[in-house]
C-alpha cells in the first residue's frame, strides 16, 4: 500500500494522477499474473503457513467494522476543511491542488492518504463510506503488521496480547474513531507497522533500510507532524543496524550507521520535493505550513505574555490526571514497570522491557515538546489558547507508544517460556501444570475483552451515527445531489445554528458537497424585505437543509413563497426549486 502511495505521488507531482491510478491498478494485476506462472512453472512457491488465532480475529473484526464504516457519514468538522475535500479533488479533478484551486485552504499539507483513498474510491465509487474503508483498510493492514514481531505464532497468548491492545487503542482514539478521515490515527499505527517491519527483518539488513525509507517517506508525506515519527523509526533502525548481527567490527557498525543516514535522507527526498513544490505553486504562506517565514510571521503577533499563557495552558492539560491522554502514558508506564518485574524477579529472566519504558518515556518528552511549539509557531491565537485539537494530538503518541510497549512485552514474554525450542513446542511444554492453567486462563480473558471492547467500538461508530442523522451533512443529502464536477456557483447555505456559522462549519460542509469555493453559511435573517430580496439576489442558489423561522418568514413577505427546507435557484421573482433527483 505504501509503494502505491509513493508511485502515485510521483505521479501526481508530474500531473499524471489519472494515468496513474489506472496504471497501478494494470501493474498490479501483471505482477499477480507473473506470479502465478512462476508458481505453475514450479519456479517459485507459495509459502502458506495456516491460520492462527489472530488472523481469524483480525479477519472477522475488520469485516464487521469494514461494514460499519462502509455505512457511515462523514461528520467531523475537519474532514470539510480538508481531508474529506482533498481526496475529492484529486479524484475528479485528477491532479494535485494549484494557487487557482481556491477550494482548497490547507494547501501546504501532503497528500499521502487522499491519493491512497483516490485510488480506492476510483474503483469502488466515491462516498462517504468508500472514503472510510479506504482509509480503514490501511490502518487495518498496518495493525496487522503488528504481528510480524511473534517469533511463534501459534501461541495464542502472544497473539491475543496484541489483538487486546489494539482493543485498548480505540479508547484514546475515542476523540476521533474510525469513521473520520483525520490521520491522527493513521500516524501512530503506519509508524508501530515499520517498528515491527524493520524488527522483522533484522536478519535481512538491507531490506531494513529499504522498509524503513518507504515507511519514513510516506510518513512526512501524511503530514507535517510525521517528522517525530519520522526521527523514531530512524533511531530504531539506527541501534538495530548497529548491535545486529554481533560480533561486527567497528568498520561495518559505522558503515551500517552511514547507511541508515542514507536511508533518512533518501526518504526526506520525496518530502523536500513537496515543499518545493508548494514554495514553487503557492504565493502566500499556506495554513500550517511548516517554513521560516510562517514562524516568523506568527511569532511577531505574540508577545510574551500571550506565549506564557499558552504553555500554562499546556502544562495544566499535561500534569492533569482528567486528561485521557494522561492516563495513557501512565499506564504505558506501569504496563512495562510490572511486568519487567515480574519477568526479572518472579521468572528469573533478563528483559530489555526497562530499556524500552525509557526509550518510550524519553519520546514521549520530546514528543509534548514538538507539540507546544505547534502551538506557539503555527497555530492562530484563538485556537492556541485552547489547546484546539490538543487531546487528538497528545493520543496520538500514547497509542503508538502503547503498541510499541505491547510489541515488546509478547517478544520479553516469549523469550520467556519454559520452552524455547519453538518446534518442540506443544501442549505440555509448560514448566507446571499451573503455569499451563494461568496461560490458558489469560489467552481465553484476553480474547473475550478484545472482542468486547472492539464491538464497544463498533457500537459507538453506529451511535454517532445515528446521531449524525440529524448533522448538516446528512441533511444536504436530502435536499440536493452532491456535486462531483468543480464549479463557481454562488450558494447561500441557510443554518439555524449560529455556532456551525461562527465556526465556518457550514461553509466547509457546504463547499465540499456542492463543490464550490462560493458556499456561505448564514445565520441572520433578521433585515428589512428590501435587504433580504439583495441578499438573496447576488446568489445563484439557495440551500436550506433545515427549518429556519427567520428565513421562511422573510421569504414569505418578500416573494410571498412559504418553503421550509430545499435547495432552490434564486430568480429575480424569487426562489425556484430544485429537484434533489
Amino acid at each position: 500500500m505504501l509503494l502505491q502511495i509513493l508511485i502515485l505521488y510521483f505521479f501526481a507531482m508530474v500531473n499524471l494522477l489519472n494515468f496513474a491510478l489506472k496504471g497501478i491498478v494494470f501493474l498490479g494485476i501483471c505482477l499477480v499474473l507473473v506470479e502465478l506462472v512462476l508458481t505453475v512453472t514450479h519456479h517459485n512457491q507459495i509459502k502458506f503457513e495456516g491460520l492462527h488465532y489472530f488472523d481469524v480475529w483480525m479477519l472477522s473484526i475488520g469485516i464487521i467494522l469494514g461494514r460499519v464504516l462502509w455505512h457511515s457519514p462523514l461528520i467531523h468538522y475537519d474532514n470539510y476543511s480538508h481531508w474529506a475535500l482533498i481526496a475529492k479533488f484529486l479524484l475528479f479533478s485528477g491532479h494535485l491542488p494549484t494557487a487557482a484551486d481556491s477550494l482548497i485552504s490547507f494547501t501546504a499539507y501532503p497528500p499521502a492518504t487522499a491519493l491512497f483513498i483516490t485510488a480506492f474510491s476510483k474503483w469502488v465509487g466515491f462516498s462517504d463510506g468508500a472514503l472510510l474503508v479506504g482509509q480503514f483498510l490501511l490502518i487495518w493492514a498496518s495493525l496487522y503488521a503488528l504481528f510480524a514481531v511473534l517469533r511463534d505464532r501459534t501461541r495464542a497468548l502472544n497473539g491475543f496480547i496484541l489483538c487486546f491492545a489494539i482493543a485498548v487503542i480505540n479508547i484514546f482514539n475515542i476523540a476521533i474513531r474510525m469513521n473520520n478521515l483525520l490521520v491522527d490515527f493513521v500516524l501512530p499505527v503506519v509508524t508501530a507497522a515499520a517498528i515491527a517491519t524493520i524488527y522483522a527483518e533484522r536478519a535481512q539488513i538491507y531490506r531494513q533500510y529499504f522498509s524503513g525509507s518507504v515507511f519514513m517517506s510516506v510518513l512526512l508525506l501524511t503530514k507535517n507532524s510525521g517528522t517525530m515519527y519520522v526521527i523514531m523509526i530512524a533511531c530504531y533502525l539506527g541501534y538495530l543496524t548497529i548491535t545486529q548481527p554481533r560480533g561486527q567490527r567497528l568498520r561495518q557498525k559505522l558503515a551500517h550507521f552511514l547507511a541508515t543516514l542514507l536511508s533518512l535522507g533518501l526518504s526526506y527526498l520525496p518530502f523536500l520535493w513537496w515543499s518545493w513544490h508548494v514554495k514553487t505553486t503557492f504565493t502566500k504562506v499556506a495554513k500550517h505550513q511548516i517554513s521560516r517565514q510562517a514562524y516568523q510571521q506568527q511569532l511577531s503577533h505574540e508577545s510574551r505574555s500571550v506565549i506564557l499563557k499558552i504553555v500554562h495552558q499546556f502544562c495544566q492539560q499535561v500534569f492533569s490526571l482528567d486528561s485521557l491522554s494522561t492516563q495513557g502514558v501512565i499506564l504505558i508506564n506501569l504496563l512495562l514497570l510490572i511486568s519487567w518485574l515480574i519477568i526479572r524477579i518472579i521468572i528469573h529472566q533478563k528483559n530489555n522491557l526497562g530499556q524500552v519504558l525509557l526509550a518510550l518515556d524519553l519520546s514521549f518528552i520530546l514528543y509534548y515538546f514538538s507539540v507546544l511549539a505547534m502551538y506557539l509557531v503555527s497555530m492562530p491565537y484563538a485556537e492556541a489558547i485552547k489547546l484546539d485539537g490538543s487531546e487528538r494530538y497528545l493520543a496520538s503518541m500514547v497509542v503508538l507508544n502503547l503498541l510499541l510497549a505491547v510489541m515488546a512485552l509478547v517478544v520479553a514474554i516469549d523469550h520467556a517460556f519454559h520452552e524455547q525450542n519453538i518446534s518442540r513446542r506443544d501442549l505440555r511444554s509448560f514448566h507446571s501444570i499451573i503455569t499451563k492453567n494461568i496461560y490458558q486462563i489469560t489467552a481465553l480473558g484476553l480474547m473475550i475483552f478484545s472482542v468486547i471492547l472492539m464491538f464497544s467500538e463498533i457500537n459507538g461508530i453506529e451511535y454517532n451515527n445515528t446521531l449524525g442523522q440529524e448533522q448538516l451533512p446528512v441533511q444536504l443529502k436530502k435536499i440536493a445531489p452532491q456535486q462531483t464536477k468543480l464549479n463557481h456557483h454562488k450558494i447561500l447555505l441557510v443554518d439555524p445554528h449560529l455556532t456551525d456559522v461562527d465556526n465556518y462549519y457550514a461553509g466547509y460542509v457546504g463547499r465540499y458537497y456542492f463543490f464550490t469555493d462560493q458556499v456561505v453559511g448564514q445565520e441572520n435573517f433578521m433585515m428589512s424585505p428590501a435587504r433580504f430580496k439583495q441578499t438573496l439576489q447576488t446568489y445563484q442558489y439557495v440551500a436550506l437543509p433545515e427549518w429556519h423561522r427567520t428565513f421562511t418568514v422573510m421569504l414569505d413577505k418578500t416573494y410571498h413563497q412559504q418553503y421550509r427546507t430545499g435547495f432552490f435557484k434564486v430568480t429575480p421573482t424569487g426562489l425556484v426549486k430544485v429537484s434533489p433527483n
